[in-house]
């Protein structure tokens, strides 16, 4: 099926956490969240390599997990830039010239279920892009800038974006470099290939796969590892 790699995503500085460290870096059962997230991949037999993405003040701090932890999947460290998405596109840069497919994921979200990364590759595989999402819960408005609502769109078509996202390698690589030509800025990679006109396949994951973002995510966030899923997930 040809080689897969993931561009794992770790550049930010997450205000929204209010912590002086990253949030990436900030322990969660005794390691960084960031060395969660990349053991699962490391663990996955179907993943053949992996490019992390981080600021460049900490690439050294990165490349020593590298060692400590046994990330041996992990064959380079790159530095990011100024927003995701030119840190994505350096993560594609990086990857090997017989990569087929890549997915990219959020270095802060350690709880995505194997199956379902594997179910979002297998779909990528038969349709070129796909992404892992789930139904939204809450009635979504849409409201302007006074704080006025001005519609409610129908619950039942509305999903949360999460990631993995995977990609034909090629495919990607052309949307981030149309993207780049045109200086457009998207909020997600499936956004990028959506604007080539390319249907993205969305496939159902669960509500465990969070984003550690703000305090309030980090008691869940250790919920979570300690009795759903931990590093011995099947």
């Amino acid at each position: 099926m040809g080689q897969l790699a993931v561009v794992v995503v770790a550049a930010g500085k997450g205000t929204r956490m209010r912590t002086e460290e990253s949030k990436q870096y900030l322990e969660l059962n005794g390691k960084p969240i960031l060395v969660h997230t990349l053991n699962l991949f490391q663990s996955m037999p179907e993943i053949d390599s992996i490019v992390l993405v981080t600021g460049i003040d900490d690439v050294v701090r990165c490349r020593g997990y590298l060692e400590q932890y046994g990330l041996t999947k992990v064959h380079q460290v790159v530095p990011g830039g100024q927003e995701r998405q030119d840190s994505v596109y350096k993560g594609l840069q990086a990857l090997a010239a017989d990569t087929e497919w890549v997915m990219v994921h959020d270095g802060v979200r350690p709880f995505a279920a194997k199956e379902h990364i594997i179910a979002c590759w297998h779909q990528a595989i038969e349709t070129g892009a796909a992404v892992l999402a789930v139904p939204v819960k809450d009635t979504i408005k849409i409201v302007d800038q006074s704080g006025t609502i001005r519609s409610t769109p129908d619950r039942r078509s509305l999903w949360a974006i999460q990631t993995p996202q995977a990609f034909r390698c090629s495919l990607l690589l052309q949307a981030y470099e149309q993207a780049a030509e045109e200086g457009f800025i998207g909020t997600d990679d499936a956004m990028l290939v959506e604007r080539m006109g390319v249907s993205v396949q969305v496939v159902e994951a669960d509500y465990y796969n969070i984003k550690i973002t703000t305090p309030e995510d980090l008691p869940w966030a250790n919920w979570i590892i300690h009795n759903v899923r931990g590093e011995k997930q099947p």
